[in-house]
């Protein structure tokens, strides 16, 4: 398919910039892959959907307050500095993107904070805004991590335009998150509240977890038309044995596996094995999911409502099918849901 075929107009007002007052009271649109049927709910009836023993699969991975604003030695010129990921723990080295890049060169010093107790080094470019930050700190790693994100935001999404609130640390998290490591949350999970946890236990609906680190690749604008030439970021993924098996048990006790969100799709096709089987998993993986693409594991999955020609979209239109994923988000527009991270959930079964 081609990279056009993804547009469509979506104007400011329809992307959300706050969550709904309740985490499970967002809306709900659910789309029958085999009726073609929409219907309109609220988020906590999903499990209306769902029967005992069918399995729920989550990413646990847990965001870091990514996003950090300081000034250059010298000049005092300000900075914007949006930590990717830990390269390496005992040297304090950490993979950046930097912001104005043209002014911030190897051998340059960055401090952060009121005080500019936190001090960088750049060491070396890793590409056009990429570059590598020695920190130089004494002291133990989790004193230091505990500074860093002291003074760090939490990293939303560049189409929530509005300056961050102290209520993001706490509303841009999943409520399951324990594996720290991303700068995108898995937002399809953050319609989850402890309340609908519980009612999906007395249901009998089960849970599961894999661990996706999800980076800004999610963002990353497509340049070629041809999407068979997009080479997605990698990402760390983590499929643990226990889990493979807690899979693999449900499908073949013919239950039904939802995967919440795109990236728990994404590690689901990533770890996959034989007869609709997955496998442990323990690497990166950069698999890039679009029509037309043949799903084997989940039977059913939650997303949230994504932007014009994103990767998310694409593979949400490869799982429903993309007329009729194209009509429910015409619907959606219609209907005045609401778009992005902190929008309304869609539901496909």
């Amino acid at each position: 398919m081609k990279l056009s075929q993804f547009k469509f107009k979506l104007t400011e007002e329809q992307i959300a910039l706050h969550p709904a007052k309740n985490r499970d009271e967002s809306r709900l649109m659910v789309i029958n892959r085999k009726t073609g049927e929409i219907e309109h709910r609220v988020f906590k009836e999903i499990i209306n959907y769902f029967d005992d023993k069918d399995l729920f699969v989550f990413n646990d991975t847990r965001v870091f307050p990514a996003r950090l604003y300081g000034n250059k030695e010298k000049t005092g010129a300000k900075i914007e500095v949006f930590l990717l990921r830990e390269l390496n723990e005992e040297h304090r080295l950490w993979d950046v993107l930097v912001e104005p890049a043209r002014k911030i060169r190897i051998g340059n010093k960055l401090y952060f904070g009121e005080d500019d107790s936190m001090v960088a080094e750049v060491i070396d470019n890793t590409t056009s805004r990429g570059r590598t930050l020695r920190f130089l700190y004494d002291g133990p790693h989790d004193e230091f991590k505990q500074s860093l994100y002291q003074l760090g935001e939490t990293p939303l999404p560049i189409y929530i335009r509005r300056d961050v609130e102290p209520e993001d640390a706490e509303r841009y998290q999943c409520i399951f998150a324990r594996n720290e490591g991303a700068v995108v949350t898995p937002a399809a999970g953050l319609h989850f509240s402890r309340e609908l946890f519980k009612r999906m236990e007395i249901k009998g609906i089960e849970s599961g977890f894999v661990t996706l680190h999800s980076g800004l690749g999610n963002f990353r604008e497509i340049d070629v038309e041809d999407l068979t030439k997009h080479k997605m970021d990698s990402e760390q993924l983590i499929v643990t044995p226990e889990f493979v098996q807690q899979l693999n048990n449900t499908k073949d006790e013919g239950h039904k596996v939802c995967a919440i969100g795109t990236s728990v799709m994404r590690a689901l096709e990533s770890a996959v094995s034989t007869n609709g089987h997955i496998k442990s998993y323990d690497g990166w993986t950069n698999k890039f999911i679009f029509p037309p693409y043949d799903f084997t594991v989940a039977n059913s999955m939650v997303s949230n409502f994504h932007m014009p020609y994103s990767t998310m979209l694409m593979m949400v239109a490869a799982f429903g099918g993309y007329e009729l994923v194209f009509e429910a988000y015409n619907t959606a527009l219609k209907e005045g849901y609401r778009f992005g991270a902190y929008g309304d959930a869609m539901l496909i079964l």
